[in-house]
């Protein structure tokens, strides 16, 4: 064989190994790489352990839940309010739209942004009564 083959053959040789090292890894990051359930749940599991916890004076954030579908939930209790004292729609309108603004704006919310989360949130008065349930689907924050 001659040098010039030789040359030739080592270049195809170290290309065919390049080309097969990047779709060995290509392989290996779609095959083996979690599922954005998968992440939900760990940030779920890992959210839930500081749970429940006070946010503010008026609002404990009770647990989270990853729910299939890539939804992620926030359950909420209103510790100083009670459902028959309070105006639904009024307290709908107002968390809707501050929910909203914080999901677009808020940058430890990305990792949702970044995987299309659809973000539910639902609150519960002092007493466990439901008293909105809030949910932000991706196209509502991506405008």
């Amino acid at each position: 064989m001659k040098q010039g083959e030789k040359k030739q053959r080592t270049i195809k040789t170290l290309v065919g190994l390049v080309i097969g090292l990047g779709v060995m890894l290509i392989v290996q990051q779609v095959i083996f790489k979690p599922s954005i359930d998968k992440v939900m749940l760990d940030v779920a599991v890992q959210m839930n352990e500081s749970c429940p916890m006070m946010v503010d004076d008026e609002t404990r954030l009770d647990n989270v839940v990853a729910m299939p579908g890539n939804i992620f939930q926030y359950n909420y209790t209103l510790i100083h309010i009670e459902r028959a004292t309070v105006d639904i729609d009024e307290l709908t309108s107002y968390l809707q739209s501050s929910i909203t603004n914080d999901i677009k704006t808020n940058p430890g919310l990305q990792i949702y942004r970044d995987n299309h989360t659809t973000m539910t949130y639902n609150y519960r008065d002092k007493n466990g009564k439901s008293l909105a349930v809030i949910s932000v689907a991706p196209e509502d924050y991506e405008e």
